[in-house]
């Protein structure tokens, strides 16, 4: 399954970062750094997917991408030093 999820970032005042997603409003996720906190959404996202699927909803279809062989517009955050 191929999805695109629109992310916020949002830095902390106590240091580290927060990401969470308009559309999946159970997506949070932290971390420490940009990259780590970007590295957890794999593992927010798979508990998402298990509450979904255990509540027998249905995920949005604007998250859904319909043909995984059609290109997918993406926006990417490049830390660098």
């Amino acid at each position: 399954m191929n999805l695109k999820i629109p992310l916020v970032l949002s830095p902390l005042e106590e240091g580290g970062f927060v990401v969470t997603s308009p559309v999946l409003p159970e997506l949070v996720t932290e971390g420490d750094t940009v990259e780590e906190a970007l590295a957890n959404v794999s593992d927010a996202l798979a508990a998402v997917l298990e509450i979904y699927e255990d509540l027998g909803r249905p995920l949005p279809k604007n998250v859904q991408v319909e043909d995984p062989d059609s290109p997918v517009w993406f926006e990417a955050l490049v830390v660098t030093s």
